[in-house]
């Protein structure tokens, strides 16, 4: 049979429920249609049926086409997703019979047929067989976002549409890297949505509409509404922070909160979409100067920018600033958690003036797993993090804990090797190594990885320079089972899984 003799099948896109929201091509193969085929569920009602309603004719043929199930519960061999597919694929032949006898058959699908849809079942089956085309409707996204009367994405923000249904810990992963963001398919979910939406933080900016456009429509905060009247055609709308005023001003009376973000060691694309998440939501900007020049701040935000020495006292304003109800974002580089703002913060916070405060601390790429990436896989077996700054600990303590390290033939990442002020540690650490090392042992030297003057250079104790290594420089010293191979590309060092005790 060839084309010119079947009938044509039309995904016909109806918008999110109000009638007068189809649109005009969609309303015209409506009414041109020989064949409106409809999904339903056992009773036989349909939503896209009623839809369509004022652009029927007399005499079309109407086919139901009528889920077997509406839950997971099933005794089909193949469970809940082989129920559906026998049923879709029995669907699928019946609209095919109709368009071999050269009937159109109009499938009407609520908002977009592509959009969550039933249609694209359909769509898949047949449209290798036929001639197809699809009608696209407003989506019950757009809708939603209308009935809340709130711009839901400016600028570059993103949109983030998630499904209910997803599991609660990844929807608040999902939430937390987010801009703008709809929640569909509630109904039962909506308890879980509603945990998801509290524990990332959004539940304050997240509204809840119900059937959209049409007669029956509620808007509402989601901390207003009562989980057990929520039904499948509802939605969460939690519009982009900027235009979310509640978090361009602290709110008087309120208690905001501290997070402690680590924008990674230099790169861009080493910043983690959870802490890019954190830097939009908050309300302030804390931290040393060099690291806020790395933030883009968002119309309204405030910058607090201060020196790299004064760690408690940017961690008091942070706490301050949240008492006072901002959302504020502290910022370090790398991880905040390695001798950076996280201690200082949560040192400070144990003062009872600020015990009502919350604090969270999200993590970054560290400076030591960013140079060792690039020079191979040093850090493959146990190693020691310790910093050569003395400004908080006593040199003796420095040396005591490297000699340490080296006894116990530990790898050696060496943060804050050395400044303007403190240009001799390096020469000392140098003398130390060769104490109990081999002047052959490996030594990487990583300066400002991720940034413009990034440079990684694998040496050894012995030839190492002292004097070329300053604050943006992060020493890597290798055990004895650490390995340097030549590659294409260049040598790589590796430090050895497996350790022969002696």
């Amino acid at each position: 049979m060839t084309m010119t003799t079947t009938g044509k099948l039309w995904g016909v896109g109806l918008g999110p429920g109000d009638s007068e929201l189809v649109t005009v091509k969609a309303a015209r193969v409506i009414g041109e249609a020989d064949v409106i085929a409809y999904h339903c569920a056992r009773h036989g009602r349909s939503i896209a049926r009623s839809v369509a309603g004022p652009y029927l004719r007399d005499g079309q043929l109407e086919e139901r086409l009528m889920y077997p199930i509406t839950t997971e519960a099933t005794d089909h061999p193949g469970g809940y997703r082989g129920a559906l597919d026998d049923f879709y694929a029995s669907a699928a032949e019946v609209l095919a019979e109709h368009l071999s006898a050269g009937r159109s058959v109009a499938l009407l699908a609520e908002g977009d047929p592509l959009f969550y849809s039933s249609y694209m079942h359909m769509h898949k089956r047949l449209t290798a067989r036929f001639d197809t085309e699809i009608i696209p409707g407003v989506t019950s996204v757009s809708a939603s976002a209308a009935a809340t009367g709130m711009p839901l994405v400016e600028a570059d923000e993103t949109l983030t549409v998630l499904p209910g249904t997803l599991p609660k810990d990844e929807l608040v992963r999902r939430l937390r890297d987010s801009d703008a963001v709809a929640i569909m398919k509630l109904g039962r979910t909506f308890p879980e949505v509603v945990a998801a939406l509290r524990e990332s933080g959004v539940i304050d900016r997240a509204w809840y509409v119900e059937r959209a456009s049409t007669g029956a429509q509620r808007v509402l905060p989601v901390v207003d509404v009562d989980a057990t009247t929520v039904p499948y055609f509802s939605m969460v709308v939690i519009p982009g922070v900027l235009n979310s005023p509640q978090h361009l001003t602290p709110v008087a009376g309120t208690v905001g909160e501290v997070v402690v973000v680590g924008l990674g060691p230099g790169a861009a694309r080493w910043t983690t979409p959870e802490v890019r998440a954190e830097l939009t939501r908050a309300t302030d900007l804390v931290g040393y100067k060099t690291y806020l020049d790395r933030v883009t701040p968002r119309p309204g935000q405030r910058m607090h920018a201060s020196d790299n020495r004064v760690e408690s006292e940017r961690a008091c304003m942070a706490l301050d600033l949240a008492k006072k109800g901002a959302r504020v974002a502290v910022v370090s580089s790398g991880d905040p958690g390695v001798f950076a703002m996280a201690a200082a913060v949560v040192e400070e916070s144990a003062d009872p003036q600020w015990q009502d405060v919350p604090v969270r601390v999200v993590p970054g790429v560290t400076a030591a797993n960013a140079v060792a990436s690039l020079a191979g896989a040093p850090l493959g077996h146990d190693y020691a993090v310790i910093s050569l700054s003395d400004r908080l600990k006593g040199w003796d303590v420095i040396t005591r804990r490297v000699r340490s390290a080296l006894d116990a033939d530990l790898v050696l990442a060496i943060y804050n090797p050395g400044s303007v002020s403190r240009n001799w540690q390096v020469a000392e650490l140098k003398d130390i190594i060769l104490e109990s090392k081999s002047p052959s042992t490996p030594v990487i030297l990583g300066r400002d990885v991720g940034g413009p003057e990034q440079s990684v250079v694998i040496t050894t104790v012995g030839d190492f320079d002292p004097t070329v290594v300053d604050m943006r420089t992060l020493l890597i010293v290798g055990s004895s089972t650490t390995t340097v191979v030549d590659r294409v590309g260049g040598p790589v060092a590796f430090t050895n899984r497996r350790y022969e005790s002696n």
